[in-house]
C-alpha cells in the first residue's frame, strides 16, 4: 500500500536509500506533518512530509538539531538521511525506531542521560542558526547571559506575536518588562547547556531495547532547567526520571519556586499555536512574579 505518496517523493526516497520501496504505511506524525513508514529491501525508514512555506527550513533545522543531539552520545537519537524540498513538498527522511514497552530502568536511564546531555556546553547562550518550536520560528541570537537570551530570544518574540494576533493585550508588555528585570535574581547562574528545547511526552520514544529516544527537538544552548520545566508542564514524567537527573547533576535550590518562569515560554508558544485559551495561564505566571 502506498497511501497516495507523491511519485516525486517516492522516487527521491528510493534514490536516497538506494533501494526499491516495497510499501508505504501511514503513521502518526503529530499535528503539523504527514508521516509514513517506508519498507524497503534494506530495512524500514521514517518519512515526514509537509507542503507549508516554511516546511523545508523546518525539516532542515530539525535534522541539524537531531545531529547535534546524536553527536553528544548521551541518549539515542534517530539518524537523519535527508532533509529539504522536492517538487511535491518538503521531506525529512530518517531512521525508523522500533518501539517497545517501558521496563523498570527506563526512567532512571532517561534522567541520567539527559543530565549528561546538558553537560554539553558552549561559549554563550543561543545557537549558530535559528530553528523552530512546532511551526513557530525560534530565534537563537547569541547572548552572554541567560536572562538576556531568555528575555530577548524567547519571551519577547512570542509576546510580540501574541499581541499582533490579538491573543494577548498590548498592556501585558509592561508586565513582561518587569519580569525581564527580575530574571537575574530568579534563575541560577549556570553555563549554557545543550537542551532538547521541547521536552514533553510526545517528543521521545521508548525503543524495543527499553531506551529513551529523543525526537522533534528545538535545540539551543539554554538553561538546562528549561527542559525539566517543559517536562513538567503537562503532568510530568515519572518520579524516577527526576530523581536520577538530580543524582547525576543536582539542581540549585529553589527550582520548584522558579519553575513557572521557565514554563512561561512554552505557555506563550501554546498561546500562539493554539489560541488564547492559554492566556490565563500566562497571566497567572506574571501575577506570581510581578
Amino acid at each position: 500500500m502506498f497511501f497516495d505518496l507523491p511519485p516525486t517523493i517516492l522516487q527521491q526516497c528510493s534514490l536516497i536509500l538506494d533501494s526499491e520501496i516495497l510499501s508505504v504505511h501511514e503513521v502518526s506524525g503529530g499535528d503539523i506533518n504527514q508521516a509514513r513508514l517506508l519498507v524497503t529491501g534494506r530495512g524500514r525508514f521514517f518519512l515526514k512530509m509537509n507542503t507549508g512555506k516554511d516546511a523545508a527550513a523546518m525539516f532542515e533545522a530539525e535534522a541539524k538539531g537531531l545531529d547535534m543531539l546524536r553527536k553528544t552520545k548521551t541518549l539515542p537519537i534517530p539518524a537523519t538521511l535527508a532533509a529539504g524540498n522536492t517538487e511535491a513538498g518538503a521531506l525529512l527522511l530518517m531512521e525508523f525506531i522500533e518501539t517497545g514497552h517501558r521496563a523498570a530502568s527506563f526512567w532512571e536511564t532517561f534522567g541520567e542521560g539527559l543530565a549528561h546531555l546538558h553537560r554539553t556546553t558552549a561559549s554563550q547562550f543561543g545557537l549558530d542558526h535559528s530553528n523552530f518550536i512546532g511551526s513557530l520560528r525560534q530565534s537563537n541570537q547569541g547572548h552572554g547571559t541567560w536572562p538576556a537570551f531568555y528575555a530577548q530570544e524567547r519571551l519577547q518574540p512570542q509576546l510580540e506575536l501574541a499581541v499582533r494576533s490579538n491573543r494577548l493585550p498590548a498592556s501585558e508588555a509592561l508586565r513582561f518588562e518587569k519580569l525581564y528585570q527580575k530574571l537575574p535574581g530568579l534563575c541560577p547562574d549556570e553555563p549554557p547547556a545543550l537542551t532538547h528545547g521541547d521536552l514533553w511526552s510526545g517528543n521521545f520514544l521508548v525503543s524495543n531495547r527499553n531506551q529513551p529516544v529523543l525526537i522533534d527537538p528545538a535545540v539551543s544552548y539554554a538553561h538546562r532547567e528549561m527542559d525539566l520545566a517543559m517536562s513538567r508542564l503537562f503532568g510530568g514524567f515519572d518520579r524516577p526520571f527526576y530523581r536520577s537527573y538530580e543524582e547525576t547533576w543536582p539542581l540549585e535550590p529553589g527550582f520548584e519556586q522558579r519553575l513557572p518562569v521557565y514554563q512561561l515560554y512554552y505557555l506563550m508558544v501554546h498561546v500562539n499555536l493554539f489560541g488564547g485559551g492559554y492566556a490565563g495561564s500566562v497571566r497567572s505566571v506574571l501575577d506570581r512574579f510581578i
